[in-house]
């Protein structure tokens, strides 16, 4: 944040104002190096990311020299105008679009052994006569009765319903399975 101390006559004219512009008008600002001129004398500069078309609220990325990337975001009452300073460039542009995606994260479990315990469950499933499909796109959901899914790593905690007591039963079964894993049939006692 900088603080201004020149005055509204001296503001460049190529200025815009912001608050006169449309949602479509503010597209065209995205993804470029702009200076935000906010009331209180401040001024910001950084990429802009996104513009809320109900605030007027302005999104702004600076990326530092650690791999850090630090955002602001200028609420839109303050903002008086908008100028801007440069073009992304193909990298920039890249950066920005996964500024806020989730980063990779390490799995414990290799694709193999999640592929292996997904058949291991799906046929326990079936010798119980328990109705179970595949679904998704990558085919990693176990779907239950079309009522229940299992997500990976196929654990109680990883299956969700609108039914509690099909979801309550079907946590139970799969704990008994995770405990049990060299047991084929349950057995009724």
């Amino acid at each position: 944040m900088r603080t201004r101390s020149d005055t509204r006559a001296e503001v460049p004219s190529d200025m815009t104002q912001w608050s006169n512009k449309s949602p479509l008008e503010w597209q065209d600002y995205i993804n470029k190096e702009v200076k935000v001129y906010a009331d209180e004398k401040n001024d910001y500069q950084g990429w802009l990311v996104t513009v809320d078309p109900v605030s007027t609220s302005i999104v702004l990325a600076n990326f530092q020299e650690d791999q850090e990337t630090l955002i602001r975001v200028i609420m839109g009452h303050a903002v008086q105008e908008v100028q801007v300073v440069d073009e992304a460039d193909e990298a920039t542009k890249d950066r920005l679009a996964h500024l806020f995606t989730p980063r990779e994260t390490t799995s414990p479990y290799c694709k193999d052994d999640l592929e292996k315990k997904k058949l291991s469950l799906k046929n326990w499933l079936e010798q119980n006569n328990i109705p179970v499909s595949v679904q998704g796109e990558s085919c990693t959901v176990l779907c239950v009765a079309g009522v229940l899914t299992i997500d990976p790593p196929y654990g109680p905690e990883n299956c969700s319903s609108a039914n509690e007591i099909i979801l309550s039963r079907v946590q139970g079964l799969l704990q008994w399975f995770l405990n049990n894993q060299g047991e084929t049939r349950l057995t009724s006692h």
